[in-house]
């Protein structure tokens, strides 16, 4: 990896940005991708970009690690790879983008309050206001700088399955500290991913049977392919590696750049314009992530 791509705070940046579009391409897919099947198709292009790199760094001592460590991976196996994404598009079939995006954007406050839970990890002052500017600023955006607008959002079934994805990613990203040490990340990223996808191909199958069907078409099959190139094997990397570099509470507080990311990539490709409290909202969301990223003495 280059020198510049191994800086965790750009590589959990782009993964960020990666995830943004894979909402977005999520939402656009619904009516020609059943959420189920495009999960199981997104890992399985992952896993082919995945195992290259995982089979020439494998060796015999990382599995018997692996296994030694069996409830570890079997856990994050099913959240990170079988359960976040699934969840997501499942609630992207039916709730809005708005809402989608504020509640995607607890994550960080989700994660903040697992790790004081099970590791014992306490913010200091300047973090913990690091995390409300942030949080306020993605509060701004989706509410368009109306607090009517925030008041009004109506929750739905869409929005019961996105707690579930901010729920089963937070649990991931606090899990991240429990994998075993000793194993090649990508060894590790092909282990998570047959993992979860022994829980998918079963799932995709029930949906198969009820008779959800995919529409076939060039739009629908470059969907696909961005959501298993990019969030799902590019995005992976990059979030594990950030993770275990700045640790779970600076890694997750990336995820409040979504709402921002989300303008920007609407404004590109949808032509929408943004208002001031776009950026109001964006400059906040910098200006508590660099209070939780600063170096301090």
């Amino acid at each position: 990896m280059p020198r510049l791509l191994s800086h965790p705070y750009l590589l959990l940046t782009l993964t960020v940005l990666f995830w943004s579009g894979n909402m977005v391409t999520g939402r656009g897919l619904r009516d020609d991708v059943p959420p189920i099947l495009l999960a199981l198709l997104r890992w399985l292009i992952a896993l082919g970009l995945t195992l290259p790199f995982a089979w020439r760094r494998y060796d015999p001592a990382q599995l018997a690690t692996m296994c030694r460590a069996w409830p570890a991976m079997l856990l994050l196996g099913l959240l990170g790879v079988g359960g976040f994404n699934t969840f997501a598009y499942l609630a992207l079939q039916d709730t809005t983008a708005t809402n989608a995006s504020l509640l995607n954007s607890f994550i960080p406050i989700v994660t903040v309050a697992l790790s004081w839970l099970f590791l014992g990890k306490r913010l200091n002052r300047p973090e913990a206001i690091g995390v409300a500017i942030s949080l306020f600023g993605v509060l701004l955006i989706v509410a368009h700088g109306d607090i009517d607008v925030l008041l009004g959002l109506q929750p739905n079934r869409g929005d019961l399955w996105m707690l579930v994805a901010v729920l089963t990613w937070a649990l991931y990203t606090v899990g991240l500290q429990f994998r075993p040490a000793g194993v090649d990340p990508m060894v590790m990223l092909a282990a998570f991913t047959l993992i979860g996808l022994a829980a998918l191909i079963p799932a995709a199958a029930v949906e198969y049977v009820s008779g959800a069907r995919m529409q076939v078409s060039t739009a629908s099959l470059l969907g696909v392919l961005y959501t298993g190139v990019f969030p799902g094997f590019l995005g992976y990397v990059f979030y594990n590696r950030g993770v275990a570099a700045v640790g779970p509470n600076r890694g997750a507080l990336f995820i409040h750049l979504m709402p921002a990311f989300g303008t920007g990539l609407a404004a590109l490709f949808l032509g929408e314009r943004p208002g001031w409290f776009h950026f109001t909202g964006i400059a906040m969301i910098f200006a508590g992530i660099y209070l939780n990223t600063r170096r301090r003495p």
